[in-house]
């Protein structure tokens, strides 16, 4: 592809020579003479002018690294559109393997790609264009919107209803039983019915390993757009709100509450029945004990304000030696309390 036609179909400006070819995608420091590269970040400008790369995309405030330049207000999300471009990822033919059980009652849309042993359940409704890889079952009653993509061994619940444009990684259950039990007068745990399904709104995406946990009452709900990366938790009767990200290793006791465009990063815990509102960022392994101001920065365990989180871990190291100061001072305090004559 031409620079210059790439340039068109990002909306980029062009500082350079639009007939140079460019066939692919690279970072900045493996990327060679007919691929492009980015630079989203300024403490990284030194590497972009050393890379060998045909082209980078850069944002105004970058300056003119050696290479041509695509001059992008959003580097990283042109970067990725460009991604797109030079690489598809496969996605199997139109059909139903001879292995997949489908049961009668199911309505499957039209474009279907279903693989070897997977399994739908019956009366689920799928939608169009939907691909189910090998292994993948989706249980009875379940709803499910167009474009949906379910990889390997994926499982999708009773009753569970998910939206348009869904992508549920390998390993992925989406409405397994919610973890509740009660304690008889013998002391044993007797488990709670998880009537609930769990809901998952269009154009989620949900990575490897990964659980949404069903509902005792009611429905578990994870919003529009929302990313959830691998190794993640959400327990029973959750809500997460619209354009949140949750990294790896993170958990949502059951009931809580996230609002929109929140980000949790990775191995975040979050107690039960409290909300994290709209906009917060909580920063990786803290612990989440209480409500979230909407718009606050949090870290640590227990969670509080981030500028005051640092300045805590900076002086955490000095401990030691601060108390060996203190004692210090309170020796020669009594010394000189002894020495001194009652004034009475």
């Amino acid at each position: 592809m031409k620079l210059g036609e790439l340039a068109g179909m990002l909306g980029c400006r062009l500082i350079g020579d639009p007939e140079r070819e460019i066939n692919g995608v690279a970072g900045v420091e493996q990327a060679g003479p007919s691929e492009l590269t980015f630079l989203a970040n300024p403490k990284y400008a030194a590497k972009s002018r050393q890379t060998r790369a045909g082209a980078i995309l850069v944002s105004e405030s970058f300056g003119a690294p050696p290479p041509d330049q695509l001059i992008s207000s959003n580097p990283y999300l042109d970067f990725a559109r460009a991604l797109a471009l030079f690489y598809q990822a496969p996605l199997p033919a139109p059909g139903i393997h001879p292995t997949a059980v489908i049961a009668a009652s199911a309505r499957i849309g039209p474009n279907a790609s279903i693989g070897a042993y997977a399994v739908v359940g019956e009366d689920a409704v799928i939608g169009a264009n939907c691909v189910l890889h090998p292994h993948v079952v989706v249980y009875e009653g379940v709803v499910i919107g167009d474009d949906f993509l379910a990889h390997s061994h994926t499982s999708v619940r009773e009753f569970c209803r998910i939206g348009n444009r869904v992508t549920l990684g390998n390993g992925v259950v989406v409405g397994g039983d919610g973890f509740g039990f009660a304690k008889n007068a013998e002391g044993r745990h007797i488990k709670i019915p998880q009537s609930g399904p769990a809901c998952l709104g269009d154009d989620v995406e949900i990575q490897s390993l990964s659980s949404v946990d069903r509902a005792t009452v009611g429905e578990t709900r994870v919003g529009r757009g929302t990313k959830i990366d691998s190794l993640v938790q959400i327990g029973h009767a959750c809500s997460v709100g619209e354009d949140n990200i949750i990294c790896a290793q993170t958990g949502l006791a059951g009931s809580s509450v996230t609002g929109n465009n929140v980000l949790l990063a990775g191995q975040v815990g979050v107690s039960g029945h409290l909300t994290i509102h709209d906009n917060a960022v909580v920063y990786a392994q803290s612990g989440i004990g209480g409500d979230v101001p909407a718009g606050a920065v949090v870290s640590g365990s227990p969670a509080f304000e981030a500028r005051e989180w640092l300045r805590a871990i900076t002086a955490f190291p000095k401990l030691p030696e601060l108390l060996k100061t203190m004692r210090q001072l309170e020796r020669r305090l009594r010394q000189l309390e002894q020495s001194t004559p009652d004034a009475s």
